[in-house]
């Protein structure tokens, strides 16, 4: 049997080079995806010794997206993008016109065409969800009102990205520097193909979101009823893979898009948590081979050749679009720490780029030393990334230590960070504070307002605090941590705090703030696992709920229930005639 296999060999090579490479990237406390990016250019045709399967390794590449923007489907809510809609979607839409502007100047001042900076710009205004995903996830952020803000924000720029990548093959020519006479007097034809586009963009959306939403967690459900553990897997896969295949093939979506929605249509089923469980390792396989293959087309010749290019890149990368990101989440009266942590996590460029780059060099709209420059730029913006996370918390000290104008925003008047003067002076004492209007604050604070118990809701999301408020909820905007949030909220009058957020960190600072108005009051918290519920418990914060224990309390409570209402085998019926 012959074993010179290209396809054989590409992953052989792929794989063990990322593992070589990544390994040495952890070592240096840098993200494993900067080695698998070397991995790639080592075996690119750029670098002398073995040379992988170039096209190969990007058919490869394709799947690894498909199973990447399925797992972010499947992690991504659209309730979580409605609640953060009023600053997600303007601000991912005025950064990516920023980054572009920005790009296509600098382009334009190299001698390129206008096409070409456009196309520049938008590779440089998308950030990668990977490497959000990852370092929300590692900061413990993920769940956190500023992790929802910079992944809802990311999710639209994903969106436009993917318009972007359907439109651009139909509008190429009107981008080009040599646009003649016929192809101008056929710009009506070009409109009309672009219409038809999005035509069909859109009857994909309303079928995924009308049929999808229904079909496939019936199809999960059907499978997972089969007990057959490899069955459900390959069921996984092959939802994300036919779909996304599907949406290109007869609505020339993109496959990342068609992933994409197959994944937030799978999240309604019950067994999305055990399909993204299942899904994972293949998830994070191929997205190896996808960052390798980003790296095989890197030439890295360009840091000697054009390193004032490359520093431009960079500078509009973790500058520009950093600067853009914390003034928008300012002008939205969100605190310093959300808008650098925002700004943070958008600081870098990933897989959106890289596609977009390889689109543009095929159409011609984009000259190779471009799509290297941009493979470049996100090679130092990702390793940057995690030293960026690292100084947000340092940096926003350092700022309000020095800055006068960040004080006066840190403590500008805000009107959802008070309650109104309206507020019925009845749930200002011996309310129940409530942190959190998560799920599980949502159904405590139902429970409390179906027996008339006053409630203070303090919430970090705005949006939902202006819900709340139309719906004539008392509410306050802001940090539970600090004092002045919880002064807004009357804790010194209240009769109890009820935590109904997990964050074991900020909890501790929560109660002892509490306390310090109240020393009186009564602390109720929730936990997500048992080691955390002991420590809880421990330090006497107060009554600790863990999600497991109350779950088995309510089961066994309805069994005993169930068995106290059977008669018992060989005893009397029992008469169901009532003693008065």
């Amino acid at each position: 049997m012959p074993h010179d296999i290209s396809l054989i060999s590409t992953i052989a090579a792929a794989f063990g080079l990322a593992m070589v490479f990544g390994l040495g990237a952890a070592r240096l406390k840098l993200p494993p995806l900067v080695g698998y990016l070397l991995a790639g250019i080592v075996v690119s045709p750029a670098t002398p010794g073995y040379v992988a399967d170039v096209g190969l390794a990007g058919q490869l590449a394709e799947i690894g997206v498909m199973l990447l923007m399925f797992g972010v489907g499947l992690h991504f809510s659209l309730a979580d993008l409605m609640a953060v809609k009023k600053i997600a979607v303007p601000g991912a839409i005025v950064q990516i016109g920023v980054a572009t502007l920005l790009g296509a100047v600098v382009a334009m001042a190299w001698g390129w065409d206008l096409g070409s900076g456009v196309v520049f710009g938008l590779c440089l205004s998308v950030a990668s969800t990977v490497v959000l995903l990852r370092a929300l996830e590692a900061k413990g952020l993920l769940k956190s009102v500023n992790g929802q803000i910079a992944v809802g924000w990311l999710v639209v720029e994903d969106l436009v990205m993917v318009m972007v990548l359907v439109l651009l093959p139909a509008v190429a020519g009107l981008l080009k520097a040599n646009t003649d006479a016929a192809a101008v007097a056929d710009a009506g034809s070009i409109w009309g193909t672009v219409g038809w586009t999005l035509a069909k963009v859109t009857a994909f959306v309303v079928l995924m979101l009308v049929v999808g939403r229904r079909l496939l967690p019936k199809l999960l459900w059907w499978i997972a009823r089969t007990g057959s553990q490899e069955l459900f897997t390959l069921g996984v896969v092959a939802i994300a893979v036919g779909v996304a295949f599907g949406a290109a093939k007869l609505f020339d979506v993109s496959f990342a898009l068609g992933a994409f929605f197959a994944g937030m249509m799978m999240r309604e089923s019950e067994f999305s948590h055990r399909a993204a469980d299942e899904s994972l390792p293949l998830r994070d396989a191929f997205a190896v081979l996808f960052f390798v293959s980003v790296g095989m087309l890197f030439d890295p010749a360009v840091i000697v050749q054009q390193p004032l290019k490359l520093l431009a890149v960079v500078a509009i990368i973790l500058v520009g679009k950093t600067v853009a990101a914390v003034a928008l989440v300012l002008l939205f009266r969100y605190p310093l720490n959300t808008a650098l942590t925002v700004g943070a996590s958008l600081a870098q460029i990933g897989e959106f780029s890289f596609i977009l780059a390889g689109l543009g060099v095929a159409l011609d709209l984009l000259p190779r030393e471009g799509q290297s420059l941009v493979l470049a730029g996100a090679l130092i913006s990702i390793a940057a990334n995690a030293a960026l996370f690292s100084a947000v918390e340092p940096l926003r000290r350092w700022i309000l230590a020095r800055s006068e104008l960040a004080r006066r925003l840190e403590m500008r008047d805000d009107p959802l960070a008070e309650l109104p003067t309206s507020t019925d002076r009845r749930v200002l004492s011996g309310q129940v504070v409530l942190v959190g209007y998560g799920r599980v604050g949502r159904r405590i604070s139902d429970a409390l307002r179906e027996r008339n118990i006053p409630l203070v809701v303090v919430e970090q999301n705005r949006e939902r605090v202006e819900d709340l408020r139309r719906e004539g909820i008392a509410a306050v905007s802001g940090d539970a941590m600090t004092a002045e949030v919880l002064v807004q909220a009357h804790v010194a009058h209240a009769a109890m705090l009820v935590i109904a957020i997990p964050d074991v960190v900020d909890v501790r600072k929560m109660v002892q703030t509490a306390r310090t108005l109240n020393p009186a009051i009564v602390v109720v918290l929730r936990t997500r696992s048992e080691a955390e519920a002991q420590l809880l418990r421990g330090e006497n914060l107060g009554t600790v709920f863990l999600g497991a224990e109350e779950l088995a309390r309510g089961m066994t409570g309805h069994v005993l229930e169930h068995l106290r209402m059977r008669p018992v085998p060989g005893s009397p019926p029992r008469s169901s005639v009532a003693v008065h």
